[in-house]
């Protein structure tokens, strides 16, 4: 029988928790993918799964997206066949060698995108789709602080809201990160840590406010965050990077300007296959045409799955990290840097 060579976690930790097991390959259903996974992309939730932030039962095998070759399909299969590449979000396991998934939860790679392209941009692309466009619909005129904007998803955000028309004032740790950000569309950008968050903010408004918030930094954020808005603004947290945000005193909201608070996540928009379909195929769609460019920060090898984790948790890359499973046998263990 074949195997699949699967990251896993045994027992909740560090990224030296990661082991590299070998399972037996299931024969494929008739409804089913059998994939070459060439790219696996790394979230920093898949961290907090890790480490037990987000208890799941163990043996746990991490990632949930990936793009790849068809080697086989089954007969009920959507009409994919061998050969065909497509991506995937929401099945866990992706941090292999070999993935099987239902052909529904397929979409197909266009021609002049590749997998890892895709594999950079779907989940996050979708996550920044929802956010951008239903959490709070972006519209010419419109004003948004993007936390974390010169990472994987704020980097997306951020192209996303300038293709919708609002104002965007990126928020970064570090003052590379800042001219990323600027570099990437946003019209205003403050280095959080310095404190002048809300000053930036309140200027590129002439004091009334930012419309919303997409935060995704959490603790260390949160009443920055919340003092940007507009009165009946909105504070969209869709991650907790620097740890969870306390429990409140909802009168904060009120003594804020009425805001509203949510934290969001992408399975609760796409709760249905239509809005699943709609939000990666627009995604693909503007990857095709060139409207939206992810910035790809490194790719490591299956075997080195904790140096990724490592440097996701260490906050200082910049775009996507993937995992690359059939990179060559004589590549080095260290990332390789994509270009911008």
């Amino acid at each position: 029988m074949r195997t699949n060579t699967i990251v896993r976690v045994h027992q909740h930790g560090g990224p030296d928790c990661l082991t590299l097991d070998e399972l037996p390959l299931q024969p494929i259903e008739p409804d089913q993918l059998l994939i070459e996974v060439e790219a696996a992309g790394v979230n920093f939730f898949d961290t907090q799964l890790r480490s037990g932030l987000y208890k799941q039962l163990l043996p746990l095998a991490l990632g949930t997206e990936g793009a790849g070759v068809v080697q086989e399909a089954g007969a009920n299969a959507n009409g994919f066949r061998a050969g065909d590449r497509v991506a995937w979000v929401h099945s866990p396991g992706s941090y292999a060698r070999w993935k099987t998934i239902a052909a529904a939860q397929a979409f197909a790679v266009p021609d002049n995108v590749s997998c890892e392209t895709a594999a950079a941009a779907l989940f996050q692309g979708m996550t920044a789709h929802y956010l951008a466009c239903s959490t709070y619909p972006l519209e010419a005129g419109s004003t948004c602080v993007i936390h974390s904007a010169a990472g994987g998803v704020g980097l997306l955000l951020t192209q996303i809201a300038k293709l919708r028309g609002a104002a965007v004032i990126g928020a970064v740790s570090t003052p590379a990160k800042a001219a990323v950000a600027a570099a990437n569309g946003a019209d205003h950008v403050a280095v959080y840590a310095n404190g002048d968050l809300v000053d930036i903010a309140k200027r590129a408004t002439a004091g009334r406010g930012v419309d919303v918030v997409y935060d995704a930094v959490g603790k260390d954020t949160f009443e920055q965050s919340l003092a940007c808005l507009r009165v009946r603004g909105l504070l969209a947290l869709y991650g907790e990077a620097s740890g969870l945000v306390p429990p409140l005193d909802v009168r904060q909201l009120l003594t804020a300007g009425a805001v509203y608070l949510t934290r969001t996540g992408l399975s609760y928009y796409a709760t249905t296959e239509a809005e699943r379909r709609q939000r990666g195929d627009d995604v693909l769609r503007w990857l095709a045409q060139g409207a939206l460019k992810p910035r790809i920060d490194s790719t490591y090898r299956l075997q080195d799955a904790a140096q990724a984790h490592r440097a996701i948790e260490g906050r200082g890359t910049i775009g996507k990290v993937l995992l690359v499973p059939q990179q060559r046998k004589d590549q080095p263990a260290t990332p390789t840097q994509a270009p911008a």
